[in-house]
């Protein structure tokens, strides 16, 4: 696998880009407008024309689609029936079912959900269940946060607005007390404290990509919860369900943007536990880690973008060196931590 197409150069799409090309892949951008100021071309590309698209994508080893995610479903049937890998972001839980579906005839690698929740979250449950005989639970929770947060609803939209309302309202699975269940998002608060400061942790959809899938029958019970800073839950609950803005998706993202602009200064919290038995006793294991914007290749990165990006990138690496499947559908907890943190754009995580 030497030659990716990366659709959308926003933040993450554009660093994405830049990282597969430092790491010896040959890029071809794929943006709005070309654009002459990357280390590897950039075109533009009709989405629309999926003869057009599957043609592109016919001269590629792979994709990788940075767009957002009621995007992906048509991208991802041009890569499988051009024959290459395909890789994305997205936490849509609709789009993941149509792809592993493709994947039961893919001659490429299908795999979605390979950013940061669904993504490297996945990665790191995975590792700490991994580490007990009988795990009896796992939870995982992810936070991108401003670091200075103002306002009573203390956030910032440095991540897609389409995809935060996405996860805001679409239902949840779980596995509780060994059962699979669909609960709403949004529920399930509770406090938690990283480096003595206090967060807020509530039910969001698609975070745990396939983890119920693999899990269940395994691990007695398992949630994913986005983190915010407290009173943020019961804002958007007012305004999502008392306001009747979830029946306005489109204009609710537009209306948050224009209100909590993205930031500069984040932080993504990672805050993961899990607990079973371990050499013949109950322990209880964890990975918490506090990421913030740092310099990659001269530019100053958001934390959101690197997380975002190095994400799927290192996991590209794997796929390229031979340490993941070639074909089939790829699950990220399928994917071993210690050698993704081994892989040159893994190594990020691990400072």
């Amino acid at each position: 696998m030497k030659k990716i197409v990366v659709l959308g150069l926003g933040k993450v799409g554009r660093l994405a880009a830049e990282l597969l090309h430092s790491s010896g892949f040959e890029v071809t951008g794929i943006d709005v407008a070309a654009r002459s100021d990357l280390p590897f071309p950039v075109k533009t590309l009709e989405l629309g024309h999926s003869a057009g698209v599957e043609a592109m994508f016919r001269r590629q080893d792979a994709v990788l689609s940075c767009l957002p995610f009621h995007l992906n479903i048509p991208l991802a049937e041009a890569a499988h029936g051009a024959g290459i890998a395909y890789f994305d972001l997205t936490e849509d839980v609709p789009t993941t079912h149509r792809i592993l579906e493709l994947s039961a005839s893919s001659k490429g690698l299908m795999a979605p959900q390979c950013g940061l929740a669904p993504g490297f979250i996945g990665i790191v449950g995975a590792s700490l269940i991994a580490q007990f005989e009988d795990c009896r639970s796992c939870k995982m929770r992810v936070g991108a946060l401003p670091q200075h947060p103002t306002g009573l609803m203390g956030y910032s939209f440095n991540w897609s607005p389409e995809g935060v309302v996405n996860e805001y309202l679409n239902d949840c699975e779980v596995i509780e007390d060994g059962a699979r269940k669909m609960i709403s998002p949004m529920e399930w608060i509770e406090d938690i404290y990283i480096d003595g400061m206090k967060l807020e942790a509530f039910t969001t959809s698609g975070g745990l990509g396939t983890m119920c899938d693999t899990y269940h029958g395994k691990v007695g019970n398992i949630d994913y919860k986005t983190m915010r800073y407290p009173g943020h839950a019961k804002l958007m609950n007012f305004f999502f369900h008392e306001l009747l803005m979830r029946e306005r998706r489109a204009e609710a993202g537009a209306i948050l943007v224009n209100a909590k602009p993205p930031v500069d200064d984040d932080v993504v919290y990672v805050h993961a536990s899990a607990e079973g038995v371990q050499d013949g006793a109950l322990r209880r294991r964890e990975f918490v880690r506090g990421y913030r914007p740092i310099e990659i290749m001269g530019e100053r990165r958001t934390a959101i973008s690197w997380t975002t990006a190095g994400s799927v990138v290192a996991i590209i690496e794997m796929v390229r060196d031979g340490l993941l499947p070639a074909s089939g559908f790829l699950k990220q907890e399928d994917i071993d931590l210690d050698a993704f943190l081994a892989t040159p754009t893994g190594g990020l995580y691990a400072a």
